[in-house]
Formats: structure tokens, sequence, C-alpha cells
């Protein structure tokens, strides 16, 4: 299968800033590798503060013009961006594969996945309501409005690069807010791809704006926005460490933030549990993206009377699936997105084993296919203590843990101090309703594996964030609230 892009002028390599494409202000550029291969695909400006300082100028420049909008025009332009990523859903999808190393029905996935936001927050931008608030004196009338919040920073991460700028941007731009907006430097090129459609949907200049930056000189970058008090709000996905910072950094502007970070997603199957949906269910969950999505299943927790059966359907699914790269049509797991992933990956199995887990299936590094892939695991013997029941794999590893009662089961996925997302399998009723309650986390998917919609508000708790991406709520996190008291009525 071949990645070249019909549309070649979707391969971005200059910052959008003010409507135009152009350089980063010091002529700086680096290389984007496809994971895959190792193999540079272009280089892309490295942005500086001075960037990101003019990107913010052409962003409150373009403000008011774009908050007086009809909401009906601001959806008019959403859904013709719409329908272009679309229109060029397939090169996009190449575009995410080369780049990010994903399997290109993922890509295609993710794009349609991406584009529902899009539609999803063409309609919401005209239904932003407000309210009449009773009458408490007589003589005056109370009102509620709710307007956009001003300039929105938006920061993604590289496991999703067009789901998470589309989630972002949408609602941003559906309220009326304008963006400036950093892709995560190793996935920078889907989103200067989707950038491009939104220019050619009719986005008018410096409505949204978008940099590419290495790591290094990304937090030289955002620094800049951080003390921008120009800056309202600060919509992040990523590491719970960034995400602390971020909050840190902004605190002296007291922007609003949405943070959307760290996860350690327990996944529970119960004795009285359907094993064939549960194993569906752990696939789609954990094997996803090769693991790398923070709503993965990081601990397995089985009960004791099914542990067996379930570790043995488990090992031959895993077993089954098929580690290439993109352009294998028949892929299931791409490579890992670069030498630390796989590092700590490696590492993570390694400490499991040295404690006393097994290797059920995989547990190596598949260097005849190249340096970033990992084979598909299954380790049994799980306990406490072990790394992979602290810390966040971020890769294709299935550690099951053994559980004997309910109690026992809520307990151990609580112990975490995270709380993005938890699953859980059962047939019994009641069961469903007090797992469902007792569990800590944003996003609680059962008897389900795939949780995510463009419909559900997603978001977490506890050192999982803050905020709700995606939903009717979403589009409140992108606003704020007016209150009007008109008095000498009567």
């Amino acid at each position: 299968m071949s990645l070249k892009l019909t549309r070649g002028d979707l391969m971005r390599s200059q910052n959008l800033i003010g409507g135009k494409w152009v350089d980063a202000a010091g002529a700086a550029r680096f290389p984007v590798t496809n994971p895959a291969t190792g193999e540079t695909i272009v280089e892309v400006a490295n942005s500086t503060a001075a960037d990101a300082r003019a990107a913010a100028d052409a962003a409150a420049k373009a403000f008011k013009d774009w908050r007086d909008r009809l909401p009906r025009e601001r959806a008019e332009i959403l859904r013709r961006w719409h329908a272009l990523i679309v229109a060029t859903s397939e090169d996009l999808a190449k575009l995410m594969s080369m780049e990010q190393g994903k399997p290109m029905a993922e890509s295609r996935g993710e794009v349609a996945y991406g584009a529902s936001y899009v539609a999803w927050f063409a309609d919401e931008a005209t239904r932003i309501y407000g309210d009449l608030i009773p009458q408490q004196q007589r003589g005056k009338r109370m009102s509620a409005i709710k307007e956009p919040v001003g300039i929105v920073a938006a920061i993604t991460p590289w496991n999703f690069p067009l789901a998470m700028i589309a989630r972002k941007i949408a609602p941003a731009l559906a309220a009326g807010c304008t963006v400036v907006a950093k892709p995560a430097e190793d996935t920078p090129l889907t989103a200067l791809a989707l950038a491009a459609l939104a220019q050619e949907a009719g986005v008018p200049d410096g409505v949204l704006n978008m940099l590419s930056a290495s790591r290094e000189y990304g937090i030289e970058a955002v620094a800049d926005w951080l003390s921008d008090e120009r800056i309202r709000k600060i919509t992040f996905t990523g590491s719970t460490a960034v995400g602390k910072h971020l909050a840190r950094e902004s605190a002296g502007t007291l922007k609003k933030l949405s943070l959307e970070l760290g996860g350690n997603a327990p996944f529970i199957v119960f004795d009285d549990a359907d094993l064939d949906a549960a194993v569906t269910g752990v696939m789609a969950a954990k094997f996803r993206n090769g693991g790398q999505t923070c709503v993965c299943p990081n601990r397995i927790y089985v009960q004791a009377g099914v542990y067996g059966r379930f570790a043995d359907l488990l090992s031959k699914r895993v077993a089954a699936l098929k580690v290439a790269p993109a352009t294998d049509p028949d892929a299931q797991i791409g490579p890992m997105i670069n030498a630390r992933a796989i590092d700590k990956i490696a590492l993570h199995v390694d400490d499991a084993v040295s404690h006393g887990a097994s290797v059920l299936v995989g547990g190596k590094r598949l260097t005849e296919l190249g340096a970033n892939y990992y084979a598909p695991t299954v380790l049994a013997g799980a306990k406490d203590g072990m790394l992979v029941c602290s810390e966040e794999t971020f890769g294709p590893v299935a550690p099951l843990f053994r559980f004997e009662d309910e109690a026992e089961a809520i307990r151990f996925a609580n112990d975490t101090p995270f709380g993005l997302a938890a699953y859980f399998y059962t047939r019994d009723i009641r069961r469903i309703e007090r797992v469902g309650r007792q569990l800590e986390a944003g996003v609680i998917g059962v008897n389900e594996g795939a949780v995510a919609s463009e419909a559900a508000p997603f978001g977490g708790v506890k050192e999982s964030g803050y905020g709700r991406e995606g939903s009717k709520y979403g589009l409140d996190d992108y606003l704020s609230i007016k209150y009007l008291c008109q008095g000498g009525l009567d």
C-alpha cells in the first residue's frame, strides 16, 4: 500500500498565522519522522516565543469580528470544514499513518471520529442558550447570557493527531472564540493539514492559528501563551505532570483550563460476565492504537473463578494480532511512536516478570520489523507494586490481576491518583448500579470497551484533570456567563 497523498498541498511545513503560511521567525526547522522506518518525512517550522506572540496577536485582532458573527454563520463555516475533512479523509489518514504509525484502518476511523466533532459543534453553535431569571424584585429584570471566553490556546498530544485537535478547535470556533494551537512535536502534519482545510472552508484570517515546534522550542512557545493575559483559556490533553505545570504557570492570569490528563484505567471482569464479550471489550479498549491511548485499560482485574478461562481466551485473540507498518493493509498493530515508548514498555514487562508475573503471549521487541515495534503482550500474575500497576504503560501490554470479590475489585480499581476511564463486565443488573456509582472515573464502560462518542462528555476526575470535551457540555468550557440586571422597569 502506498501512503502517497492525492492532494500534495495538504503536506504543510509552515505555520498558519493570521491567514498566512509562514516560516518560524528564526527560520529554524525540525524533522518529522516516520516511526515505522525512522525516515524523515519533512522538516517543519520550529517555532519560538516570537511565533507564539505573533499567533496571539492575530487571534486578538480577529476575535471581535468572529465573536460578533451570527451563530449560524459560524456553523456554516464549520459544516464546510467538515465536508472537506470527509472529502480528503483518505489523504488525512495516510498523513496520520505516516507520522504516527497507526494502521490505515485505525487512521481512517480516527478521521471519521474527528470529523464527527466538527459536525456536532456546527449544530451546537446555534444552541447556545441563556436564561431569563424569575423576577425577584419589582422593576428589575434579570437574565444570564453566554459569551465566548476569548482566545483559546489548544495543546494536543501525538496519539490522536486529528481527533484531539478537532475536539478542541471545533467547540472553540462554534462558541465564537479564536484559537492558537500547537500540536505535539511528533505529529504536527495532520494538524497543519486540518488547519489548511479550515482555511479552505472559509475560517477567517487569524481565527485559527497553528504552530509547530520541537519539544525544546515548544516549551518556550507555550510559556509565552501562559503569561499572555489576552489568552483566556488553555485546553490541553497530555500527561498529568505537564497539566500541573500549565495550571501553575497560567495562574498569574487566572485562565480557564480544560485538562485531560493521564489515566490508569481498570478493566474488571466479574465471574458472571459474558467472557467472550469481555475479551472483545479488552481487545477494543486495550489494543486500539497499539495501547497508546489515555483510556486504555492499564490494569485488568479478573475474578478468581474465571481467571484461567479469561486468560486463555484473551491470549488466543492477542496472539492472532498482526503487527506491521501501515503500508501493510492487514496491519492491526503498528509501531510505537518512538524509542522512548519502546523502552518504557520493555521496562514495565521486565519489571513485572522480575516480580513474579509470567508472559502468556508476546513480551519482546520485534526488531525484525524495526526499532519501534513491540509484540502485543499478555501477562498473568500481575500484582500491586509492579510498574504496570502504578504507571501508564502506553503500549500493547495487558497485565491480568486476580481478585476475589466485588469489594476487593472496587478497592483495587480506585487505588490510584488517576480517574479518567474505567470498565467492568457483569450480567448482574444490581451490580451494574452499585459498581457504576462506586468507581472513581469520569468515563465508565459497562459491558462495553469502545466508549468514545462526540455526543458524550469526555474527561476525568482526581489527577486525570477537569473540564469536559464533546457533547452539549463540551461547549460550556469555551463560554463565560454574564449576568444582566435591568432596572427602572416599573
